[in-house]
């Protein structure tokens, strides 16, 4: 299953990258992919979004499902 959410604070590349890698950490996500310019991230796997949103808070960057 594939959730979007909203991710805000991601300027550059790097950024992307550290979304990306806080989302994949989540147990049960498969994969995860950020993309800055349209501030959303998606994430494959079976896991609940609160547990995204928290990743993503966690490494700094506001989030939202």
């Amino acid at each position: 299953m594939t959730q979007t959410i909203t991710v805000e604070g991601m300027t550059c590349g790097h950024c992307e990258q550290t979304v990306e890698e806080a989302l994949q950490e989540v147990s049960g996500v498969t994969d995860a992919t950020a993309d800055r310019e349209t501030e959303q991230a998606s994430v494959d796997g079976d896991v609940n979004v609160t547990e995204l949103v928290q990743a993503v808070e966690d490494a700094g960057y506001t989030a939202s499902a």
